[in-house]
């Protein structure tokens, strides 16, 4: 039996809260979510098994924990109800870099695929992504030639990773990439994980032209590991509020185009 709108629209809106609720306090019990969500134990028992198997949280006996952050950071399902106002002002300010008949790689980040459901508007283009989300956004959009990278799948990011992955986009080269990290400072843009980044790397590579996509929970901080100087990018796309100071840093380290997203 399929499940309504409703049902999902109000199911994802409970996860964000249990999520949110976890994350802020480091743990919870069973009966504060049953009386933070409202509905009945059975039902939290449900969206505890289904965020612990999603790899969200950790659940132990009589309650849940969050994970590292870096689970969070990494995870496709948090990322996609995380600063979504933010990720479409990102998407409408990166949208006069495409043209008609470009060829543009998007990268397996949320923010990446606002600009995608966008795409549409623009076509015909190439889009080439390792991102599932935004495979399934573009599948059936006309005038887009949808150029998918395999690999080794991973529930985690929902996208393709690996080697074979590594291997495709070295051979592709687009008109435009446009990515997404999880931090930056002035100089440096982070990534937590080792095999992600150089993906990224090879996705920024592969485009005549670069864009960065950043909103601002991102800026000013760091992650375990580096990913490339800010001035490898051409364009830096950010959403406020961003220290002044930082973006005037950004600005004079580099010879980058800033650009701060309403």
């Amino acid at each position: 039996m399929t499940t309504p709108p409703s049902s999902r629209g109000a199911r994802q809106q409970r996860h964000q809260l249990i999520v949110d609720h976890v994350l802020a306090r480091g743990d919870a019990t069973v009966a504060e979510l049953v009386e933070l969500t409202g509905v009945s134990l059975m039902t939290v028992h449900r969206d505890i098994a289904e965020l612990a198997d999603r790899g969200i949280l950790r659940k132990y006996h009589g309650g849940v924990s969050a994970q590292p952050s870096m689970v969070f950071e990494s995870s496709s399902d948090f990322r996609l109800h995380a600063h979504t106002d933010e990720k479409r002002a990102l998407a409408r300010a990166a949208l006069p870099f495409v043209a008609p008949g470009m060829s543009v790689m998007l990268d397996d980040s949320t923010s990446a695929l606002a600009l995608a459901r966008l795409l549409p508007e623009v076509g015909p283009l190439t889009v080439v992504t390792n991102y599932r989300q935004i495979t399934e956004e573009l599948r059936g959009a006309e005038g887009i030639r949808l150029i998918c990278v395999g690999g080794e799948y991973s529930r985690t990011h929902d996208s393709w990773i690996g080697l074979p992955t590594m291997d495709m986009i070295g051979g592709i080269s687009v008109d435009l990439s446009v990515l997404s990290t999880s931090a930056m400072t002035a100089g440096m843009t982070f990534h937590q994980e080792q095999e992600i980044v150089s993906i990224k790397r090879a996705t920024r590579q592969a485009g005549a032209t670069s864009v960065l996509l950043m909103d601002h929970s991102k800026v000013g901080r760091r992650a375990l590991h580096r990913l490339e100087g800010v001035d490898s990018f051409d364009h830096v796309l950010l959403t406020g509020p961003v220290d002044e100071e930082l973006v005037r840093e950004m600005r004079e380290l580099t010879d980058v185009r800033v650009i701060e997203a309403e």
